[in-house]
């Protein structure tokens, strides 16, 4: 997978930016939102928890969850396949990359700046009936401010 490195993935806001390269481990592949969205061949997996997820989505993702986080929910993947895995912000799905990767997928990077970032983008989200929405759920009021557009549900 044409992935970025922690080096080269950015999101636009500065000070999100410095939260990020300080909170992430930096020890998975890493791609940004700009190179994910051209990635058509990539499947999108939500390591957020069911609530969230329920909320709003990026489309076709499947949910894999964090706290709850399942193998049987990838196991029918291709261990080649390339996947996206994302969260709020990166740190979870970085979690759920490492553990990806130990189950022997090659080709698993994690979205830097997660579905707050691809909001802020302009980017589309979907609720479980498959219509787009505006609502993103936004984890807590701390994390929160680094959602810049859509509306926050917590």
């Amino acid at each position: 997978m044409a992935s970025a490195n922690h080096s080269r993935a950015q999101v636009n806001d500065p000070l999100f930016n410095a939260t990020l390269k300080t909170l992430l481990s930096h020890n998975v592949p890493e791609i940004s939102v700009k190179d994910a969205v051209t990635r058509y061949d990539a499947v999108f997996l939500d390591a957020r928890e069911k609530a969230e997820y329920d909320v709003s989505h990026i489309k076709g993702a499947r949910y894999i969850g964090y706290d709850d986080f399942d193998f049987s929910r990838v196991k029918n993947l291709k261990q080649n396949q390339p996947l996206i895995v994302y969260c709020s912000v990166g740190y979870r799905s970085e979690k759920i990359t490492e553990k990806l990767k130990t189950y022997g997928f090659s080709n698993v990077s994690n979205l830097y700046g997660g579905i707050f970032e691809w909001v802020n983008e302009g980017y589309k989200v979907y609720d479980n009936s498959g219509m787009t929405t505006e609502k993103v759920h936004a984890y807590d009021k701390t994390w929160g401010i680094w959602l810049k557009k859509g509306e926050k549900v917590y």
